[in-house]
Order: C-alpha cells, then sequence, then structure tokens
C-alpha cells in the first residue's frame, strides 16, 4: 500500500510536467522569418502565457492536492469549448476538433483527477502520509 501511495503521489506530477512541456511546443510557431528576431521573442513569451498559468496550478497541486487538482479539472473542462469552437472554424470537421480537445484537455483532466485521488488516499491513511513525508 505504501509503495502505491508513493507512485500515486508521482504520477500526476509527472504527467503535468509531461503535458505542461507539450502546451509549450504551440509556442514554437512564432517563430516565424518574416519578423524581426525581437518580435519573434515577444510572441514567444506571449505564446507560453498558457504554460505559466499551468504552472502556476501545479505548484498549487503540488502543495494541495486537492485544491490544485480541482482547479486543473475545472480549467481543461472550462476551456474545451472554446478549444473546440476555435478548431471547428479552422479545419470544419467536428472529429478532428474532438480529438484536438483530447490532446490538449485531457492530460489536465487526468492529472487533476490523479491529484484529488492522492489527496482522499492520503487522508483515509495518515501514518502513510507522515512516513512517506520524512522519507
Amino acid at each position: 500500500m505504501k509503495r502505491s501511495l508513493k507512485i500515486l503521489h508521482w504520477i500526476p506530477r509527472i504527467l503535468c510536467i509531461l503535458a505542461i512541456l507539450f502546451i509549450s511546443m504551440f509556442a514554437l510557431d512564432s517563430f516565424d522569418p518574416k519578423y524581426t528576431l525581437w518580435q519573434q521573442i515577444q510572441a514567444f513569451v506571449i505564446h507560453l502565457i498558457p504554460t505559466y498559468i499551468l504552472i502556476i496550478l501545479l505548484i498549487i497541486a503540488w502543495k494541495w492536492e486537492l485544491i490544485g487538482g480541482l482547479l486543473l479539472i475545472i480549467l481543461a473542462l472550462g476551456f474545451s469549448p472554446s478549444i473546440y469552437i476555435h478548431n471547428y472554424h479552422m479545419n470544419h470537421s467536428a472529429g478532428m476538433s474532438l480529438l484536438t480537445i483530447l490532446s490538449i484537455t485531457f492530460p489536465f483532466i487526468l492529472t487533476g483527477g490523479l491529484f484529488v485521488l492522492s489527496y482522499f488516499l492520503k487522508k483515509k491513511n495518515p501514518e502513510i502520509t507522515t512516513t512517506q513525508e520524512n522519507t
């Protein structure tokens, strides 16, 4: 039981970091040779705003699993309609737009759910949580 809780402690954190890196890759489209270097850097920093927000949410979830997990789920579900509409207007395909939603928001829904699950399992077994924090 202790080992499974330790694994459940780290999986959402690692998964969230990987999902944030995936989202950050979309900022690379800001580099375009027709713009100056300064304009490209400004666009890159602006395109990374979602990454900054997600990093803040990860920090919150790292410290307070329940609150951070719920915030990740709410954020992912809240942005799903706008992501769908934006992609549907770009490609006019419902299937492609749903696939885009799954690839962008599902990792954060899963991560948020794992943070919440980890919180409740640690609350159920407080003796394991205190020994885990000491190791």
